[in-house]
């Protein structure tokens, strides 16, 4: 509270606020602590979505485990991920949906999987299952990006 004779523009100006020294001051520790804290939280949230697209490829891997067992083969190129959705037209029994939704048929950067029955990879695997990973770019089973199913 201000003395009678006390008015609020009579306070000292040492009790006015920060001088520009102060801020410049803060403002240079504040870009320091983000210029060392970004890099590492954009590497920890690009490391977990990587960690995701694995996660969703091995239960998609066990979704269309299902669908193998109940229809007797995977589904093809052509049906890809759908075949998991809605039941193709030429297929008896089919006891799906074996996943929920349009939602599913994305990996963790928006991009739309990759589904290939037989698969064109080397090795001995029934079908490609992969993300294009980060960029989108790593369309094909086998490029740096991309991250398949094992």
């Amino acid at each position: 509270m201000f003395h009678p004779t006390q008015t609020p523009r009579s306070v000292e100006p040492k009790d006015a606020g920060f001088t520009l020294l102060e801020l410049l001051v803060v403002i240079a520790i504040l870009g320091l602590l983000v210029a060392f804290v970004a890099p590492q939280t954009l590497k920890i949230l690009g490391n977990s979505k990587i960690k995701l697209a694995r996660q969703e490829i091995t239960e998609f891997g066990s979704n269309l485990e299902l669908f193998h067992l109940d229809v007797g083969r995977f589904p093809t190129t052509e049906e890809g991920v759908a075949a998991l959705v809605e039941k193709p037209a030429d297929v008896d029994n089919w006891s799906g949906p074996y996943i929920k939704g349009a939602a599913s048929q994305k990996d963790p950067w928006d991009h739309p999987w990759i589904y290939r029955s037989p698969s064109t990879r080397p090795g001995q695997r029934d079908y490609d299952f992969c993300s294009a990973g980060p960029t989108g770019k790593g369309a094909e089973p086998g490029d740096s990006e991309t991250i398949c199913n094992p």
